[in-house]
């Protein structure tokens, strides 16, 4: 019995793995060997390429592509129309299949609407990527990256605000109030006692 909910316009490929209470919504294709966790929610019109890892609570918003090579760890945020690419020479008469490069976007991060990740390209823990922006090179846990091509102008919180540091690198999220410690352009959440 599935425990997934699926639209009837969905097309969910043999072999796939898909949790508890995830939703597929219309027009979406999971293709073949997709593993993807529990609470996830695919939203309209998107493709998720053979082999694509999502962990658990993946928000995928409409009209994503996410190819070959890619893995999104557990409460991953894509925003509307944000693509990844899987190939960094791509030519149509040059067949590069089984040549993919791998993406890895991890725990936490947020990738905002019409984002386009260049493969290779890690995304840290809790990074945050702004709108439209063009990744061309790894980016660290809780780093905000914005323009074309992208780069950094700060950090972030867990709940996805912006950090501003002290003179001792101290910074408060204002949200939750957690602590963060900047050190040699690291950021790291610490304890509350510090």
């Amino acid at each position: 019995m599935e425990t997934y909910f699926s639209h009837e316009t969905a097309i969910v490929d043999e072999g796939c793995t898909i949790g508890s209470g995830t939703k597929i919504w219309h027009f979406s294709h999971i293709m073949s060997d997709c593993i993807i966790g529990e609470n996830c929610n695919i939203g309209q019109n998107c493709v998720i390429s053979p082999d694509v890892v999502l962990g658990r609570n993946v928000k995928v918003q409409n009209n994503v592509s996410i190819y070959t090579g890619v893995v999104c760890e557990d409460d991953v945020f894509l925003g509307p129309s944000m693509v990844f690419t899987n190939v960094t020479n791509p030519r149509s008469g040059v067949n590069r299949r089984g040549q993919y490069t791998k993406t890895i976007v991890k725990k936490g991060a947020s990738i905002g609407a019409n984002a386009t990740i260049v493969c290779g390209h890690d995304i840290g823990r809790f990074a945050f990527i702004g709108a439209g922006t063009v990744v061309t090179k790894e980016v660290p846990d809780y780093a905000l990256v914005v323009g074309n091509p992208g780069r950094q102008i700060g950090w972030m919180s867990e709940y996805g605000h912006r950090l501003k540091f002290n003179e001792d690198g101290i910074a408060s999220c204002l949200e939750s109030n957690e602590k963060y410690q900047l050190t040699n352009n690291t950021v790291i959440k610490i304890d509350e006692e510090i």
